[in-house]
């Protein structure tokens, strides 16, 4: 399935059961939740999806089944973490055979390459499938920084497609368009630069909130894109504080808890990380509530 990289994305949780399985059941109702709100895509297996914890052969199940759920109506894609470029490798050409649409690419975790590296990294990893490819770039989280020298040198590898603006400089997206137009799509990776990046030009949002409140970061798209900005920020400013539990350590907690509140998910994750607990679990419980005691209401 052909992606043209804009529009909603939402960064999936793995939602798990107490035993420490993926569970498919409530992965399916927040599947469904994403779709009936239109969203225009799914990432697999990234941050929020605790791609660290999860073994190869669970996050390709995840694929197949997501895959099988979707039945075509929006691109399915994986993101690919990996400490070796030959786990890289082997891990899209199984992500094509599973089905995906698409790959989210990290540079090599654990080792802190440098440019040169990082970016035969991604082409051994580009030339190996013939998947859409989107670079994400997030030098806060991960060490590694991908300039736009790099994205100069990428330009010349179709494959390579889009970027997940992840640097928490939002400028940087008009160095990207100033520099290379339109040849890589940018979507927004950080919840609380979305507006502004979509303002910018921007053309989507991989967003981690949207796990909790599909039609709310929709409406915040669409109204964006429409020029309807004043409607954009009303929603946005309900939404900033919730959207700030996405750019904490503890995200994944923080993004399953609101779920679990919503009715989307469970509080369970794999261990080392622990279900909140104590006066962090009161105080996020506390920002959720405020905000569900004055969610806006959708046209």
């Amino acid at each position: 399935m052909k992606i043209s990289w804009q529009g909603v994305y939402p960064a999936l949780t793995t939602p798990f059961t107490s035993d420490d399985r993926i569970d498919y059941p409530v992965f399916e109702k927040n599947l469904h939740a994403q779709l009936e709100a239109g969203v225009d895509g799914v990432i697999l297996g990234g941050t929020l999806g605790e791609a660290s914890s999860l073994l190869n052969e669970e996050k390709y199940d995840l694929v197949r089944f997501t895959v099988d759920k979707v039945q075509g109506r929006i691109p399915v894609v994986m993101n690919i973490a990996e400490q070796t470029t030959r786990a890289a490798m082997a891990a899209a050409q199984v992500a094509e055979d599973c089905g995906a649409s698409g790959l989210m690419l990290l540079p090599p975790m654990r080792y802190k390459a440098d440019d040169r590296e990082t970016l035969e990294y991604f082409r051994a990893v580009a030339d190996t499938s013939a998947l859409p490819v989107m670079i994400y770039n997030n030098p806060v989280d991960y060490k590694i920084l991908v300039t736009l020298d790099m994205f100069e040198e990428m330009a010349a590898w179709p494959t390579i497609q889009a970027v997940k603006e992840s640097t928490r400089d939002v400028s940087n997206v008009t160095r990207m368009i100033n520099r290379f137009g339109d040849r890589f799509k940018i979507l927004c990776g950080v919840d609380t630069l979305a507006l502004e990046s979509l303002f910018m030009g921007a053309d989507g949002w991989v967003a981690g909130l949207v796990d909790a409140f599909p039609r709310e970061t929709v409406a915040i798209y669409r109204h964006a894109k429409a020029g309807r900005h004043a409607e954009a920020l009303a929603i946005y400013r309900w939404f900033l504080p919730l959207l700030e539990l996405d750019i904490h350590p503890k995200l994944v907690q923080y993004i399953k808890l609101a779920e679990t509140a919503t009715g989307l998910g469970t509080e369970h994750v794999r261990a080392p990380r622990l279900p909140l607990e104590g006066e962090e679990y009161a105080a996020v419980w506390l920002v959720i509530q405020k905000a569900l005691a004055n969610r806006p209401g959708l046209i």
